[in-house]
């Protein structure tokens, strides 16, 4: 399909029913990726996500000496030595928060100069508890506007001791220290400066992956986290379908009244995204008060879901959605409100959405800027199965994380008008 600058979602008018394949883990991708290239031997990534995040994170481990082949559209193949080489250049990783935390820490690990880069959104998103937390390790790490760039210079080896971080911002600042940390000289204890973490789900998925690759970590108590320096050992992974992409499709079966098949059970998931699946299938009795703080990426469909629900809906734990490829809360509202004003309104930074499930079948026409967020577009989609005059700018930033999602639409019978806004 040629995705154009523009996508309007004709509602289907029936329930949607099919079977969608949803795509690899952008989140267990890119930590196999970066495990994989720290290991020494080949190993066989399956199940994976290609996507633009992914492809930065690829491209990132292969200017630094790794070995990474892609023999089909789910597979990377890395083979490294488990030592990174000193790039040429910096790394440019686009908006790609995951690739840009976790090779800040990794580039510790690298005898040389590095530097950690992004488009003109990642150069807005915060790395200055992580930048801290290294320096306090005794890493020379310097960003001058508290985001990227980042410059490194790595001694070769990640220092060994104790050090503590605000996770409170972002669970991937925990997870990049993490993932270092077993390469280090000796054993690290990362603790926690707070009780709050930004989806402490996340960080057991990290953990499950070290593990799979060898590493060794204990939890001496709940905020702090002993990584012995292990290394890492080249294995063969297999990578689970994305939470946060099929939590469109779930949303997309209750909305019509259809039954979509995405190959894997709800419950199967580990991906803290996948709780989302109890809420969203209680529509149209969605709760009063929805807690995002540890399901962040299911926010966006949970919120355009909301907005036909019986009763209003009120997102709460959401400030971190503020520093993600946009300000989620702000786009959220923005867009609710283009489809009829007063729809999504920012209370702080709670999220209340004004349900009303007279909407479907009206005909609305809006223009939902997607902000270059690969999440907004997503999931304003929804909003297009059940009314009309639904449309998208930018599509094709789904490609971030989703590039198959508008022919995964399309394959269930919706409709799409391309054409320019």
């Amino acid at each position: 399909m040629n995705v154009t600058e523009a996508l309007t979602i004709v509602p289907p008018g029936f329930p949607l029913r099919g079977w969608v394949v949803p795509p690899g883990s952008k989140s267990i991708t890119n930590r196999a990726l970066l495990l994989a290239a720290l290991a020494g031997g080949t190993s066989r990534l399956t199940g994976a996500l290609k996507s633009d995040d992914t492809r930065y994170m690829a491209q990132a481990v292969r200017a630094m000496g790794v070995v990474v082949d892609e023999p089909d559209a789910t597979t990377f193949v890395v083979s490294g030595t488990g030592r990174l080489q000193p790039p040429t250049e910096p790394l440019f990783l686009g908006n790609a928060g995951t690739a840009t935390r976790f090779l800040t820490a990794a580039a510790a690990l690298v005898d040389g100069k590095v530097v950690v880069d992004g488009d003109e959104h990642m150069r807005k998103r915060p790395i200055a508890p992580l930048v801290e937390a290294l320096r306090a390790l005794g890493v020379a790490v310097n960003a001058p506007t508290g985001c990227p760039p980042v410059t490194i210079e790595g001694q070769g080896g990640f220092p060994a001791g104790r050090v503590e971080i605000d996770g409170g911002l972002s669970s991937q600042y925990v997870s990049a220290l993490l993932m270092a940390a077993a390469c280090g000289r000796g054993p690290v204890e990362i603790a926690l400066t707070g009780k709050d973490i930004g989806a402490r789900g996340y960080i057991d998925l990290t953990l499950a992956a070290m593990k799979a690759f060898g590493a060794a970590v204990s939890q001496p108590d709940p905020a702090t986290w002993r990584v012995e320096p292990t290394g890492y050992k080249a294995t063969d992974f297999l990578i689970e379908p994305d939470a946060s992409a099929a939590t469109y499709l779930w949303a997309a079966e209750v909305l019509t009244g259809g039954a979509i098949d995405l190959g894997v059970a709800p419950a199967a998931f580990t991906q803290p995204d996948a709780v989302a699946h109890q809420i969203i299938a209680s529509f149209p009795n969605l709760p009063a008060v929805i807690d995002g703080s540890q399901m962040q990426d299911a926010i966006p469909t949970l919120a355009v879901l909301a907005a036909f629900n019986r009763t209003p809906v009120r997102f709460v734990g959401i400030a971190n959605l503020r520093v993600k490829e946009c300000d989620r809360v702000s786009a959220l509202a923005q867009g609710l409100s283009r489809i009829r004003p007063g729809l999504g309104r920012e209370e702080g930074d709670d999220l209340l959405v004004a349900s009303d499930p007279a909407l479907a079948g009206q005909t609305l026409p809006a223009q939902i800027d997607s902000h270059a967020d690969h999440r907004i577009a997503m999931s304003f989609a929804l909003a297009g199965l059940k009314l009309h005059g639904i449309t998208i700018l930018d599509p094709a930033c789904v490609g971030k994380t989703y590039p198959g999602y508008w022919q995964a639409l399309a394959s269930l019978g919706v409709k799409l008008e391309g054409g320019r806004p």
